[in-house]
C-alpha cells in the first residue's frame, strides 16, 4: 500500500513502513540503546513483551530491568559501550518482573556515528527458555547425580571426589555451605580441597587448599594434606599445630610441595575468627551491603620455608566468611585485581538475595552457588574452583514431646522430629534415618513398655550437640510386655526388627533399663551436602532440592503396565500396615498371582510394614513369592529393604 502514490517519495515512505513492520515482527528481541546512559531509542515487539511494557523509548536499561544490574548484565552492556568490543552470552539465566525466569542467548554490539565514535549499542536476544527447560527435564529423569559422577569422569576425578568430604557438619550456631566446581577439561582433576572440622566448645575449623598441578599425584597429595590437617585439628584443636604438621608433610612429599591452604577457626559464640593463609588468598567477610578481605597471615606456600602466623577478627551476626581457591580469581580474560573486585561484589549480592529468587537456599548456599554461576558463565574456567562459606545463626531449641500412650502416636512423633530436623537444615538422608529410628523406638515403647496400671507415658527428646551429633531419647515408665496377637498371627514375625533398624540407622544406640522404665538413646552425626558440580550444572543454575513428603498412604493402580502392578505413595507404618496386608492379599488373589509393587515414592517404611511384606510373600510348599518389589536407587524404601535384606530391584521391571 505504500507504493500506491506512484512517486519516489511514496516509495520511500512505503519502504520505511515495510522495514518498521518487519523489524517489529522479528521473533528475536532487538533494542538499540543510545548514549552513556544507554537509553532505548528503538525496540521491537518481542523486546517490549520481555520488558513487560509498551513504553520503553527513552528509558535506560537499568530503569527497565532494575534487578538485572545485580545479575551482571548491565556491566556487560556498559563494557561494550566503553570498549567497543562485542559481547555474547549463551543460556544466561535471568529473572525479571517479580521473579519471571528466562534463559537468553544474546549478542551486544556497538554502533558508531559517521566519524567512528561509539554512540550506542545494539542488543539482540533470543529466548531459549523452552530448550533449556526441556534439557533440564531430561536431566532430571536421568540417574541420580552420584552415579553420573562415578561413570562420567575418569578414574582421576573419581579418586578426587572420594578424597573430598561428602558432607559438611550441621552445628547448632553455625550454617556452613560449600561448592566444588570441576575444571572444564576432562583430565584436569586437580588438587583443590575443602574441609570443615567441629572443634571443642562449638567452634569449627574451615579449610580450603590447593595442591600444585593436576592428575593422580595432585589428588593423592591433596588427600594426604587434608587428612593431616583434619587429624591435627580434631586432636589438638590448635590452628598452628595443624599448619606446622601440614608444612612438615609438604617438605617430605614432592607432590605436596608449594601447596597453599587457608584455615579459619570460627567461634560462633562471639564471632571470633582466627586464621592463617599459607600462600593462599585470604578470607572474605561478606555482608549484604559491604565486603572486606582479611589480611594475609602467612608469607608463602607449605614446604617452602615460609613463616606462618595467625590473625584475628570478628564475624558479625549479619555477615558470612568465605574461603575460596584461586580458580575463582584466575579466570580466562580477567586480571586478578578486577576478578577480586567482581568476587566481592557478586558475593555480597548473592548473600543479600539480590540475584535470583531461590527457595530452599540459605545465604551461605547462595554465596557458594550464585557466585559461581554468575562469574563462571561469562568467562569459563580452566581450574577447579572451591567456595566454602559459614555464617552465624541462632540455635534451634531442643525438642521435647511427652504424654500418655493413648495420645502420643508414632506418626505424630515422626512428624515433629522431621520438622525439628528440617529447622536444623540437615540432609534428607539424616532425616530419613532419624525419623525411622525414632518411629521404631516410640512404637516399641507404646507396644512393650507399659505399666500394669495403664497405657503409660512416653517422652521423646532431641537436641543437637556442639560436635554436630543429634541425640534423641525415647523414655517410657513401664516394663517390657509382649503385645497380644490375633489368632493365627505368626508370633515373632517382626520381633526385635524395630530395635535392630533403629541401631542400623544411627551411629550409636544405648539402652538403659531400670525400675522406673526404659530409656533408649540414639546419636547420629548430621551433615549438609557439599555441592560437587560440573560446568553443565552451573550453566543452568543450581536450585534447592524440592522436598515433599506425603502424609497419607496411597495405593495407585498402574493400568497401562504390561503386568499386574501398583505404586505406593506416602508412609507405611503401624497405623496402616493392616490396610497394606488386605490390599496385597486382594491384588495377589491370596498370594496366587504375581504383583509388582513400586515402593519408590514411599516416604517411610517401618519394621511393621517390612514384616507385612515378608508375610505377604511366601505361599505354599514351593515358597513361591508373589511380590516383586521395586525401589529406585537412593529412595527411602531401597535404603530400608537393603538394610533388612528383603529382596528387591532398583531397576524398573518394565524398562526394556
Amino acid at each position: 500500500m505504500g507504493y500506491a502514490r506512484g512517486d519516489d517519495a511514496g516509495a520511500r515512505v512505503g519502504e520505511t513502513g515495510i522495514v518498521r513492520d518487519r523489524f517489529d515482527a522479528l521473533s528475536v528481541m532487538v533494542a538499540c540503546y543510545h548514549g552513556p546512559e544507554l537509553r532505548v531509542v528503538a525496540a521491537n515487539a518481542a523486546f517490549r513483551s520481555f520488558a513487560g511494557s509498551e513504553t520503553v523509548l527513552g528509558r535506560s536499561f537499568d530503569e527497565l530491568f532494575a534487578g538485572l544490574a545485580a545479575q551482571r548484565l548491565s556491566p556487560v552492556m556498559a563494557s561494550v559501550f566503553a570498549t567497543g568490543e562485542p559481547q555474547t552470552g549463551r543460556e544466561w539465566r535471568v529473572q525479571v518482573g517479580g521473579g519471571r525466569e528466562f534463559y537468553l542467548d544474546f549478542v551486544i554490539e556497538p554502533y558508531r556515528d559517521v566519524g567512528g565514535t561509539i554512540v550506542g549499542i545494539t542488543g539482540i536476544g533470543i529466548d531459549v527458555t523452552g530448550e533449556v527447560q526441556r534439557r533440564q527435564t531430561a536431566q532430571d529423569r536421568a540417574v541420580d547425580a552420584e552415579l553420573r559422577y562415578a561413570h562420567a569422569r575418569d578414574v582421576i576425578t573419581a579418586l578426587q571426589r572420594q578424597l573430598l568430604p561428602q558432607g559438611l557438619p550441621v552445628l547448632p550456631a553455625l550454617r556452613i555451605a560449600g561448592s566444588y566446581l570441576l575444571a572444564d577439561a576432562d583430565d584436569a582433576a586437580g588438587g583443590d580441597w575443602f574441609d570443615a572440622v567441629p572443634l571443642t566448645g562449638g567452634r569449627v575449623a574451615l579449610a580450603v587448599g590447593d595442591v600444585v598441578g593436576h592428575g593422580v599425584a595432585a589428588s593423592a597429595a591433596m588427600g594426604q594434606l587434608r587428612a593431616v590437617l583434619q587429624d591435627r585439628l580434631d586432636e589438638a584443636g590448635d590452628l598452628m599445630v595443624a599448619i606446622r604438621a601440614a608444612d612438615r608433610m609438604a617438605r617430605r612429599v614432592p607432590a605436596a610441595h608449594a601447596a597453599t591452604v587457608c584455615v579459619v577457626v570460627l567461634d560462633p559464640a562471639d564471632g571470633t575468627l582466627t586464621w592463617c593463609s599459607a600462600g593462599h588468598p585470604p578470607p572474605l567477610l561478606v555482608g549484604a551491603d559491604s565486603t572486606r578481605f582479611l589480611p594475609v597471615s602467612g608469607s608463602g606456600p607449605l614446604g617452602t620455608g615460609a613463616g606462618y602466623t595467625t590473625a584475628t577478627d570478628r564475624l558479625q551476626p549479619g555477615e558470612a566468611v568465605l574461603l575460596y581457591s584461586d580458580g575463582i580469581i584466575e579466570r580466562p580474560g580477567r586480571e586478578p585485581a578486577a576478578a577480586t573486585v567482581e568476587l566481592s561484589q557478586v558475593a555480597a549480592d548473592a548473600f543479600a538475595g539480590r540475584i535470583f529468587n531461590s527457595a530452599g537456599l540459605t545465604p551461605a548456599d547462595r554465596i557458594c552457588l550464585h557466585t559461581l554461576e554468575l562469574l563462571v558463565r561469562q568467562t569459563g574456567h580452566t581450574d577447579d574452583i572451591t567456595l566454602l562459606a559459614a555464617q552465624r545463626r541462632a540455635p534451634a531449641p531442643p525438642l521435647r514431646l511427652g504424654g500418655p500412650g493413648t495420645t502420643l502416636t508414632a506418626r505424630a512423633t515422626r512428624s515433629a522430629v522431621d520438622a525439628w530436623l528440617t529447622v536444623q537444615e540437615t540432609r534428607q538422608e539424616d532425616r530419613v534415618a532419624l525419623t525411622h529410628a525414632v518411629t521404631e523406638l516410640v512404637t516399641n515403647a507404646l507396644t512393650h513398655g507399659r505399666p500394669d496400671t495403664g497405657p503409660g507415658t512416653v517422652t521423646v527428646t532431641a537436641e543437637l550437640r556442639d560436635d554436630g551429633e543429634a541425640q534423641l531419647s525415647v523414655a517410657d515408665d513401664g516394663r517390657w510386655r509382649e503385645p497380644s496377637r490375633p489368632a493365627g498371627d505368626p508370633a515373632g514375625a517382626d520381633h526385635g526388627l524395630g530395635l535392630a533398624m533403629a541401631a542400623a540407622f544411627t551411629d550409636h544406640l544405648d539402652i538403659d533399663r531400670g525400675a522406673a522404665g526404659t530409656t533408649v538413646t540414639v546419636r547420629r552425626r548430621l551433615s549438609r551436602p557439599a555441592r560437587l558440580l560440573t560446568g553443565d550444572e552451573i550453566s543452568v543454575g543450581v536450585r534447592g532440592a524440592p522436598d515433599e513428603a506425603a502424609s497419607l498412604m496411597l495405593v495407585l493402580d498402574q493400568p497401562n503396565a504390561p503386568s499386574n502392578r501398583i505404586a505406593i505413595h506416602g508412609p507405611l507404618d503401624a497405623s496402616n500396615v493392616e490396610e497394606l496386608g488386605v490390599e496385597l492379599d486382594r491384588r495377589t488373589l491370596g498370594g496366587t498371582h504375581e504383583l509388582i509393587v513400586d515402593l519408590t515414592a514411599v516416604t517411610h517404611l517401618s519394621s511393621a510394614a517390612v514384616a507385612e511384606l515378608y508375610r505377604s510373600g511366601p505361599r505354599g510348599s514351593d515358597r513361591h513369592y508373589p511380590l516383586q518389589l521395586y525401589a529406585s536407587a537412593g529412595s527411602t524404601a531401597h535404603h530400608v529393604l537393603g538394610l533388612v535384606g528383603l529382596p528387591h530391584t532398583t531397576r524398573d521391571p518394565h524398562d526394556g
